[in-house]
């Protein structure tokens, strides 16, 4: 019986925090210039591909210095793999602008 009660309570609770966001939302203005909120996001995707190619850049050298010291060639082309991989994620802005000459 408290568990129905306390679902009730919730599904209330819930209700009502909907109703406040719909009701009294901020006003959102656009900004002066379109391109310059695409430009914003487009530096802030590629500033998060570029941490994900520096990790795996990071992970490629800890796997080459492991395969080093074990003797260990496939783990050595896997960590070369992903050196390469990892400096082409890296990289991928400044590779986009050399292709499209921008």
């Amino acid at each position: 019986m408290k568990r129905k009660i306390w679902n009730e309570r919730l599904i209330i609770c819930l209700a009502a925090a909907l109703m406040l966001i719909t009701v009294c939302r901020p006003s959102v203005y656009a900004a002066q210039d379109p391109i310059e909120v695409v430009r914003n996001l487009s530096d802030f995707i590629f500033g998060m591909i570029r941490a994900v190619g520096v990790i795996l850049l990071g992970w490629g050298i800890v796997q080459v210095g492991l395969s080093v010291q074990s003797h260990d060639p496939s783990q050595r082309s896997n960590g070369f793999m992903t050196v390469a991989g990892g400096a082409i994620i890296t990289f991928t802005r400044e590779i986009l602008d050399m292709i499209t000459g921008g």
